[in-house]
């Protein structure tokens, strides 16, 4: 197969702006990506150091649903204890209007079985709501346990157990129990116990509450300079590869017209013939 021969100086013109569409295509990709780092064939290091960090990233994003479902669960206990705390506190009053009856009235006994009636009512719906306070299966006021996953190799949890309530508060029944003021006023003292007793757990689903949320916003920050880092790794600065088109443009210009320039050197050779 024959071969045309070049000048050297249009085979250098040629090398020349071989090599500067090649930039030009490298400028190119970086421009239309955004990375400076598009495959391990560009920079292995950078490449898979940024894909590690980048995973990372994204089975930590995954946990902070995990975490957010864990701070819901604990808001539903919440709620439910607020809703209890009102119930306790209209016992309470039923308690007090009981105990205020006087014991020598005509029908003190019919009045007094009235308010052990409405006592008792209320205790039970405190039994419906506790039932209802569960957040996807998970019921912090009826014994639940919650278990939030902190980290990635899921060697970092955190467990919630929860309690019985109803049965913590331990209040007695009023319907046969009620007879005197002193029965009633048992009641009564029942009721503050149990009032301290939900108080008591609050602050404990408040304070698991402040634990994973600050988990959460750490997460969240940590998945920031995790993506960040990855980032700084493989993203291209824009201005610059920008400007690098530019000048290779012009280079490229310039270049073509050295050949051309080449080109019309040999051909001033025909003006011989």
């Amino acid at each position: 197969m024959s071969t045309i021969t070049l000048t050297a100086s249009m085979r250098s013109n040629l090398a020349s702006l071989k090599s500067i569409q090649s930039q030009m295509d490298i400028t190119q990709e970086r421009l239309s990506t955004g990375k400076k780092v598009n495959s391990a064939i560009d920079n292995a290091s950078s490449y898979y150091q940024a894909r590690s960090l980048t995973n990372r990233a994204g089975d930590l994003d995954a946990l902070l649903d995990s975490m957010g479902q864990g701070i819901q669960t604990i808001e539903a206990a919440n709620q439910g204890i607020e809703a209890v705390t009102s119930f306790v506190e209209q016992m309470k009053s039923v308690a007090e209007s009981a105990y205020a009856l006087d014991p020598d009235a005509d029908g003190y006994d019919t009045d007094l079985a009235a308010y052990a009636a409405q006592f008792d009512a209320i205790k039970e719906e405190i039994v419906n709501l506790v039932a209802d306070s569960s957040y996807q299966g998970v019921n912090l006021l009826k014994g639940g346990k919650l278990t939030v996953t902190f980290n990635e190799t899921r060697s970092n949890k955190f467990e919630i157990q929860g309690k019985d309530i109803v049965t913590g508060m331990d209040i007695s029944v009023a319907t046969g129990t009620w007879d005197d003021a002193d029965t009633v006023d048992a009641s009564i003292t029942e009721i503050a116990e149990a009032m301290d007793y939900l108080r008591s757990y609050a602050t404990e689903l408040g304070n698991n509450y402040s634990i994973i949320e600050t988990r959460q916003n750490f997460t969240e920050s940590l998945i920031d300079v995790l993506e960040t880092g990855a980032d700084n790794l493989v993203l291209a600065d824009m201005n610059e590869e920008s400007a690098n088109y530019l000048a290779l443009q012009t280079r490229q210009q310039l270049a073509i017209n050295s050949l051309s320039l080449a080109s019309q050197s040999a051909q001033s050779i025909l003006s011989l013939f």
